[in-house]
């Protein structure tokens, strides 16, 4: 019986997943919603809510508009993208499930239906206007949707009328979208695939130029902070509950075998690493439902909150564990965050490094590729970072954390390449011993040679 349904499973295993995972916060959105005590034209107001609100960071869905209009609007986003990868008939992988989830995630905290359009089409406009398919690109669109609340804003603070400010917005948007997938290519090569969020890189990077020229004409935004400081028990548990179902769906399609499950913790996550396509699909199921209970038994040992920016972060890291990051290359750059708030100004449970420690996991590829220390250190730089980033592009970039991420690796990756690959001083002094002993080798073989002939002779 088993083995039939496996069969059948075959190839929609990814697709079927992400279709329970749709009706799962379809179903925690009702039971949100009937939690708080609304009816279902109070949710759909508190979603119209959400589409009109400014969404610059940080903006909790949660406190913003209650728990069930927020997982509602979360399953409209990740349906978008699900609905335009099975249209283009693109290949479910490890970077879909990251794709997925990182959008599922922040539509509980700056995402939206509409807000997320008009760069989905821009990046539509690039594909036809330079003749490449749209899948080929598809997925820098879904995580360029980082900059929606960029769209959002200029409707609030450009100085015409509404519908004018619709319109600059939404071409605004399509800037954003047409100029994502080539420039995403070139900061690849800076950070050289050990930053994972890396649209969140180039994006940040977008925001920062066109807030640039919003303030030389006058226009500014801010970044604001609506937190919600609640853990109630039914999301908690969900959560878990979630998590365990998935590693559970992947140890029945493993067979109940684990060795592929721990074949991915040899990987160092250095981008791009698709486990999907490296160890199978149900070995990367395993691997994004342990990633997602650590991420959970953190938020609860500190204290934290699960707010829904929070939330939003485990639902980032559960989707990453596809795409480069596990529990062995992210514990030690968590363990760097972590104590880094024992000597900063701030608490573990402040809101910034709740998320820097789950959204540190992008820089999980350098403790996986020169260990533990180098990991540590990468989540100690994060930690202080992440906090100064937010005021370059006054909140209107969703992945800061992924901002930071980037100039982290920029920094830290050539020392550390220089000095594995034996560049650095002790790694030359090393060298010129060695030649040293090869000179002398030689000269002695060459004096043994000329001995030899006059022998000969």
């Amino acid at each position: 019986m088993a083995g039939r349904i496996r069969e059948k499973l075959e190839g929609k295993e990814l697709k079927l997943f992400c279709i329970l995972s749709i009706l799962l916060l379809f179903a925690a959105g009702m039971f949100g919603s009937s939690w708080e005590g609304l009816g279902d034209w109070s949710t759909v107001r508190r979603l119209w809510t959400i589409v009109i609100s400014r969404d610059a960071l940080i903006t909790d869905y949660f406190e913003l508009a209650g728990y069930g209009a927020a997982f509602i609007n979360s399953m409209f986003v990740m349906a978008i993208g699900f609905v335009l990868l099975c249209i283009k008939r693109v290949k479910f992988t490890g970077l879909t499930m990251a794709a997925f989830f990182i959008n599922m995630g922040y539509a509980l905290w700056g995402k939206n239906p509409l807000n997320i359009l008009p760069i989905l089409f821009g990046t539509l406009s690039y594909a036809r206007r330079h003749g490449v398919q749209l899948s080929s690109c598809i997925y820098t669109a879904l995580f360029g949707t980082c900059l929606a609340p960029l769209v959002t804003e200029l409707v609030f603070i450009l100085p015409f009328a509404k519908p004018v400010n619709l319109l600059f917005a939404i071409g605004a948007g399509m800037f954003i979208g047409y100029v994502l997938p080539t420039f995403s290519l070139h900061t690849a090569t800076m950070h050289k695939g050990y930053n994972l969020f890396n649209v969140g890189f180039s994006a940040g990077v977008v925001a920062f130029v066109l807030v640039c020229v919003l303030k030389a004409l006058g226009l500014e935004s801010g970044s604001v902070l609506i937190w919600r400081a609640e853990s109630p028990l039914w999301i908690v548990t969900g959560l878990y509950g979630y998590f365990i179902m998935t590693f559970l769906y992947g140890l029945f399609l493993n067979k109940g075998d684990v060795k592929s499950f721990l074949k991915i913790h040899r990987h160092s996550g250095k981008a791009a690493a698709d486990f999907v396509l490296l160890e199978g699909v149900g070995s990367t199921l395993m691997n994004m439902g342990l990633m997602g209970i650590t991420c959970c038994a953190y938020i609860c040992l500190i204290g934290g909150d699960f707010s829904g920016p929070v939330v939003g972060a485990i639902l980032a890291a559960f989707g990453f564990a596809a795409f480069g990051a596990h529990v062995k290359n992210y514990l030690p750059v968590l363990l760097g965050v972590y104590l880094s708030t024992l000597v900063n100004q701030y608490q573990p449970t402040t809101p910034s490094m709740q998320l820097a420690a789950i959204f540190v996991v992008g820089l999980a590829p350098i403790a996986g590729k020169f260990g533990v220390i180098p990991g540590m250190i990468a989540g100690l730089l994060h930690s202080a970072i992440v906090t100064c980033t937010t005021e370059m592009y006054g909140g209107l970039n969703l992945y800061n954390n992924g901002f930071s991420a980037g100039w982290v690796a920029i920094v830290m990756v050539p020392g550390l390449e220089g000095h594995k690959k034996g560049t650095g001083i002790i790694g030359r002094c090393k060298e010129r011993i060695a030649g040293l002993l090869r000179e002398k080798h030689n000269q002695s073989t060459r004096a043994e040679n000329n001995e030899f002939v006059k022998w000969e002779e």
